[in-house]
């Protein structure tokens, strides 16, 4: 079973997950809400989720990311 439902901890910054949870842009890693806005700042972000969509548009949903 994949572990992203049942983590309780942000495997970014080890904190908790019960305001809500999401996939990194740049990895695999299930990330806390205040992770992820931070990652948006990042000058990379928009390149990372633009991979993202192309990989998905070619059929592939285990893409590991720009930094997976």
């Amino acid at each position: 079973m994949d572990s992203f439902f049942t983590r309780k901890q942000c495997e970014c910054c080890g904190g908790s997950l019960d305001a809500g949870r999401i996939m990194s842009a740049f990895s695999e890693q299930c990330i806390c809400i205040l992770c992820s806005e931070k990652e948006k700042s990042d000058p990379e972000y928009k390149r990372a989720v633009d991979a993202d969509i192309a990989e998905i548009r070619k059929g592939n949903y285990n893409y590991k990311g720009l930094r997976g």
